[in-house]
């Protein structure tokens, strides 16, 4: 059964790291460049504060075998992307992207984002410059900060993975 509640906060003395918790484990996560923030902008850096739910496990299939998760999921691929951009009308929504049209691309040679969940922050309603593509995703070499999303080691995600659904609450504070 998945977990009701995931909290995230930050760690005391560094806004860019904090914490995980879910089930009685407590896991370190890097945060936005500009910590957690009440009043999310495109751009700021920040993790966004508040309430939300994940919406779909987005994986690499070519990288990993597919997790356990209660979570709907769907693969990478090579032309997937995220729309960043405030004044297009596709602006936080997975799109599709070719060669070097500009957009958030899912599949990154690094390993950022072999495990992504997408979060329903700015969706109902979407409003411009108010943030995009906020995920949980894997982490950057000692937990380098991102550029607003929660950001975690490889086992660590998988562990999760297993244990939210989508009716999992993720309050960030």
């Amino acid at each position: 059964m998945p977990a009701s509640l995931i909290a995230i906060s930050t760690k005391a003395g560094c806004r860019q790291r904090g914490w995980l918790k879910v089930w009685g484990h407590v896991i370190p996560v890097a945060l936005g460049r500009g910590g957690i923030l009440a009043n999310k902008r495109e751009g700021d850096g920040g993790t966004p504060r508040g309430t939300f739910y994940p919406r779909r496990l987005w994986w690499r299939a070519d990288r990993h075998p597919r997790p356990r998760t209660s979570l709907p999921v769907r693969l990478i691929g090579p032309d997937d992307a995220w729309c960043e951009d405030p004044a297009d009308r596709h602006y936080n929504q997975p799109i599709r992207r070719r060669g070097d049209q500009p957009g958030d691309r899912l599949a990154r040679p690094d390993h950022l984002y072999d495990f992504i969940v997408e979060i329903d922050h700015n969706t109902r309603p979407r409003i411009a410059g108010r943030g995009s593509a906020v995920f949980l995703h894997l982490a950057r070499p000692h937990f380098g900060p991102t550029a607003g999303c929660v950001a975690m080691t490889r086992p660590a995600m998988l562990l999760l993975l297993q244990r939210i659904g989508p009716r999992t609450r993720i309050v960030i504070e």
